[in-house]
């Protein structure tokens, strides 16, 4: 490293001297098995949502709430826990949120309705919002060289793809002998080993001379991001435009949010550098970022429910049929950079988002009966597609000074947490409504209960347990094809969107673009 390299790092972070290799590996090893923590968490809830649905009867709204409060939670705060961290110091930030994820995990035990499970959500956000970001600005931190820093951000993909693998076969197996809890009480110990490792492995790191905290800037990014996804919410779920409810939530989420914009490139010291986005190859990784998650944010927990309540697949089977797409994104991951290099990032980047819609436009269009192999076929693409987003955050990374790193990772997270909300609320409610539209010619026997009804068309879940509260095999059957058919068009819907993220980052990333172009 040139001394004047080194002396940008000591004006920028705690450390007066580069990080020893033992200490730069070793703490990408704490990072990575945090990362694999949270995404081994959310692969599990997938799992655990047919049987905490079966438990404690919530409704379609209340599942989406389970699934999407996590991520509105932490897309909302990513830019203030950031803004902390930089100013704070990016390890204490991570202890405290290994402690609140941790610990909001043990009070799984005293959740016993769903209004108590999307509370801890919640709270689960907000640890997630201290540590997903903070793990990316210290890979940038502490990897001074553009090749290896490549190659961490690799590996941090990779195990994040090994998390969603390892989620539902330790999911599964939980699953089988115990209740949806132990979904969450996984968690507990693996938290406590991360909190251990961490104070005695983790470099504490800052920014010198930040500028004061703007409490503004923290109200408007986290009111705005919370009324805009609110209102996408609504809209879905009422199936119509015609809410004026909804309509002026969305119109002040983009009020805040554009005075928060205005503030942040206005200001010397801003809470989230927007300037950023002047590098096309920087907004070509947020566009991957947020393209990617928004396509495919509902696909697995949607292949997740296909597999157990239609296609009659155990939570361990689900798992296992589930691990191919984990293990080609792990893989995609770990060769994505060397790819890169010989090809183009570009390439590689926009090649591996282009596999993963045609892997879900495969389940889509596949005639007749959805056959389990075509499923298997199309999460492999989907795999491979997710692994090579590594290059994305090398091309976000690698564009960001290191005094930025914090707005970059924090721009990065909340484009994925955007991108996965927005798909949750939207592919998820767009299916939910083509599964009533499908499920509303079924032809009740007798006279039905209005709440059977009810239970039956608000979600498959329902369906199957009034199907078998009342002895009707034949009402399940036709939920199964009904949720079967919407889940075929959303996939199509979502491959689409990739498809079209591929182009778009493609022509948007100049030619000649390198990963190992940092800026120092």
């Amino acid at each position: 490293m040139t001394d004047a390299a080194a002396s940008t790092t000591q004006s920028h972070a705690t450390a007066p001297q580069p990080y020893s290799k033992a200490r730069r590996w070793g703490t990408l090893a704490v990072l990575t098995a945090s990362l694999l923590v949270i995404t081994m968490d959310m692969t599990i809830l997938n799992i655990a949502i047919p049987d905490l649905t079966e438990q404690l009867r919530p409704s379609a709204d209340q599942v989406l709430w389970i699934v999407d409060v996590y991520s509105l939670v932490l897309a909302g705060l990513l830019v203030t826990c950031t803004a902390l961290a930089d100013r704070w110091g990016r390890k204490r930030m991570l202890l405290i949120g290994y402690t609140i994820f941790g610990g909001t995990s043990l009070l799984v035990l005293w959740a016993t309705n769903a209004e108590a499970v999307i509370a801890l959500r919640a709270f689960l956000g907000l640890g997630g919002a201290m540590i997903m970001p903070t793990t990316l600005s210290l890979i940038r931190v502490v990897f001074k060289d553009p090749r290896e820093r490549t190659l961490a951000l690799g590996i941090w993909a990779a195990a994040s793809s090994l998390g969603a693998a390892v989620g539902p076969l330790i999911g599964g197996a939980l699953l089988e002998q115990f209740s949806w809890q132990s979904a969450f009480l996984i968690n507990v110990p693996l938290m406590v080993v991360a909190l251990v490792a961490g104070i005695f492995v983790l470099p504490e790191s800052k920014v010198a001379n930040p500028g004061r905290i703007d409490p503004l800037g923290v109200i408007l990014s986290l009111a705005g991001m919370t009324l805009f996804i609110w209102s996408v919410k609504e809209f879905g779920v009422g199936a119509s435009l015609a809410n004026p409810t909804a309509w002026a939530a969305l119109l002040a989420s983009l009020a805040l949010l554009s005075w928060f914009a205005v503030r942040c490139l206005r200001s010397d010291a801003p809470l989230l550098d927007l300037r950023l986005f002047r590098s096309r190859p920087f907004s070509a990784g947020i566009i991957g970022a947020l393209g990617s998650s928004f396509a495919m944010g509902s696909a697995l927990l949607l292949l997740a429910q296909w597999m157990q309540l239609v296609d009659g697949a155990t939570p361990v089977e689900t798992g296992l049929r589930l691990f191919p797409a984990a293990i080609g994104g792990a893989i995609s991951a770990l060769l994505a950079p060397a790819l890169a290099r010989w090809t183009s990032p570009r390439a590689v980047l926009a090649g591996g988002i282009a596999s993963a819609g045609v892997g879900m436009i495969l389940i889509g269009v596949q005639p007749g009966t959805l056959s389990t192999l075509t499923v298997l076929i199309a999460i492999t693409l989907v795999g491979v597609g997710t692994g090579a987003l590594a290059i994305g955050s090398a091309l976000i990374m690698s564009g960001s000074p290191e005094e930025k790193a914090g707005s970059a990772a924090a721009l990065e997270e909340t484009a994925y947490e955007l991108g996965s909300v927005l798909g949750v609320a939207i592919r998820g409610s767009v299916a939910a409504l083509w599964y009533r539209a499908n499920f509303a010619g079924f032809v009740w026997p007798g006279t039905p209960d209005p709440a059977a009804v009810a239970d039956a068309e608000s979600s498959l879940g329902g369906a199957i347990a009034v199907a078998q509260k009342l002895g009707l095999p034949e009402l399940a059957h036709e939920a199964g094809i009904a949720f079967t058919h919407s889940m075929q068009w959303t996939g199509i819907i979502g491959g689409g969107v990739l498809v079209a993220v591929a182009v778009t980052i493609f022509f948007l990333t100049p030619r000649g673009t390198s990963v190992s172009d940092a800026q120092h």
